[in-house]
């Protein structure tokens, strides 16, 4: 069984956790022979409850996971103590519950699946992607969102952001690899001097070597991701399935079945194709700099 620290970890949040208990149930429940419907019965619940539970999906209570290993035939006092101690890990908070004044829920639910995972593909046309913002241009964005807000929960929420950042700069950092259309480096987003400071940062991003960054030129025409951004989510551990997440105005969309990941993987190796190659972005970022936000 592949286990995941607790929060403070290099993978910290409960998500993972949650996901990776429901995988390990799962797997316990086929081995054994029992239904979801009868694995239901035994905790007092539903097929329903049974099924967001092997997903990681909702919470775990100690008890349900001890009747169900009851259930499966685990008697082996360690392995036990072992799934039990990842009920309780799961239940705790992340590091982003501090900032639950200003975080909707259903993106909390991406924070843990980010901080968790090994790589990062996104694609996004109309923002530079949230990991590489700056402070500045960070705070513009929110701005444009939350124009109305007094300034505390301003700067709460470009701080969250920050701290999200973190990640890419911890041992064991995950891989980013994200594809920018043209047009989020060209739109003035806080003004010509902020935009000066984020091409220069994402300048500077490019020589990590975990990042790797191309623009899709505007020559390109039409492209495979004409619908809009996303994210595809990997993760080390190969009981969880990659996450394609898409974020919406005022939710988002989580897709872990097969065929949606498929036509969303599709589409990343296109873009990826259809871009410039990785090793011209801090030309084409220079170039931009120089014609639109010269010092």
């Amino acid at each position: 069984m592949t286990m995941v620290p607790a929060e403070g970890g290099p993978t910290t949040g409960p998500t993972v956790l949650r996901m990776l208990l429901g995988a390990q149930l799962r797997r316990l429940r086929e081995t054994s022979g029992v239904t979801r419907e009868g694995a239901g019965w035994e905790i007092r619940s539903s097929e329903s409850k049974i099924s967001r539970m092997e997903l990681g999906r909702v919470g775990f209570k100690e008890r349900d996971v001890s009747d169900l290993l009851t259930l499966y035939g685990v008697t082996e006092e360690h392995e036990r103590e072992a799934l039990l101690k990842l009920a309780r890990d799961a239940n705790s908070p992340g590091w982003w519950h501090r900032y639950g004044d200003v975080l909707p829920t259903w993106f909390q639910s991406y924070l843990g699946l980010e901080a968790a995972a090994a790589l990062i593909r996104s694609y996004e046309v109309q923002f530079v992607p949230g990991l590489l913002q700056t402070g500045d241009y960070a705070r513009a964005v929110v701005l444009l969102g939350h124009g109305a807000a007094d300034p505390a929960e301003i700067d709460r929420r470009v701080a969250l952001r920050m701290q999200r950042q973190q990640l890419l700069h911890r041992d064991n950092a995950p891989q980013l690899w994200a594809v920018v259309d043209e047009a989020a480096l060209r739109r003035p987003i806080g003004g010509p001097a902020v935009m000066r400071g984020q091409l220069t940062a994402l300048i500077e991003a490019t020589k990590s070597p975990n990042i790797r960054l191309q623009v899709i030129p505007f020559a390109a025409g039409g492209h495979a991701a004409a619908g809009g951004a996303f994210t595809i989510l990997r993760f080390g551990d190969q009981e969880l399935p990659d996450i394609v997440y898409i974020e919406q105005l005022t939710s988002a969309l989580y897709l872990d079945k097969r065929d949606d990941l498929d036509y969303y993987a599709v589409a990343m190796e296109r873009l990826c194709v259809e871009a410039e190659p990785p090793e011209r972005t801090p030309d084409i970022l220079g170039r931009l700099l120089d014609d639109l936000y010269p010092a």
